[in-house]
């Protein structure tokens, strides 16, 4: 019951992951304008994501383009983007066995491999929020470095937004979910008291009598009463 409740915990944590992995990939919020010197009232602020950059009004309204060219964009953003689709079809394929390995469910019930769907559903799940926490780490350390660069103008420098923070913690829910559906399915041996092996004098009295084989029972020897029965006396030898 226990391993039970400890799975369901661990796939409602990981689903949360991929649901929060998938709104990191599409969101535009990754980097952000940075508001540095006097330039801290602007009426335009500038979003930039993995597949669009977009553009908000002081207005309200949101401008958004789609990258155009995808050799045209920095490696770094190509590897974030690579490694969040993997994120997300890792993430899926891993919920759909748990769903089957679960015990809570019907799906190859009472067959071994009911388990191995569970183990390997937690795997994925842990290099999903292992490919979502790379991805979301390096975006972060080049946002960060660019930002400090006494080189560049204001212009050119942003802040993290809001999809790399959802990516931190859709990571973190993916790995500990992962990491609780691997250890609620580990086989518990049945528990078997120790036995103390019997004495030398019990093992004695225990013993069964032995009793001879039924084939050297006929070989004995005949006795003086039984031979005078037959009309021979042991005398007339002697």
């Amino acid at each position: 019951m226990a391993s039970t409740a400890v799975q369901l915990l661990g796939f409602l944590l990981s689903f949360l992951g991929m649901v929060g992995t998938l709104i990191a990939t599409i969101l535009p919020h990754w980097r952000r304008t940075a508001h540095v010197g006097t330039n801290i009232l602007t009426a335009v602020s500038y979003l930039k994501g993995l597949w669009m950059e977009c553009v908000w009004h002081s207005t309200g309204i949101y401008q958004c383009q789609i990258y155009r060219s995808l050799l045209a964009l920095p490696r770094d953003l190509q590897a974030a983007r690579a490694l969040m689709v993997i994120s997300c079809l890792l993430s899926g394929i891993a919920c759909a066995c748990a769903v089957v390995g679960m015990k809570c469910t019907r799906c190859a019930k009472g067959t071994p491999a009911k388990t191995t769907f569970a183990v390997l559903g937690g795997a994925l799940f842990l290099l999903a929020g292992l490919l979502c926490m790379v991805a979301v780490s390096w975006t972060t350390n080049d946002v960060v470095q660019t930002f400090y660069n006494p080189l560049l103008p204001s212009s050119m420098k942003f802040e993290i937004g809001q999809a790399l923070y959802l990516g931190f913690i859709s990571s973190s829910l993916s790995l500990i979910g992962g990491t609780l559906l691997c250890l609620s399915c580990q086989d518990e041996a049945p528990y078997r008291p120790y036995q103390v092996p019997p004495q030398g004098g019990t093992a004695t009295a225990s013993a069964p009598a032995y009793h001879p084989p039924t084939a050297y029972k006929g070989n004995r020897a005949p006795s003086v009463t039984s031979a005078s029965h037959s009309g021979y006396r042991l005398n007339d030898y002697v």
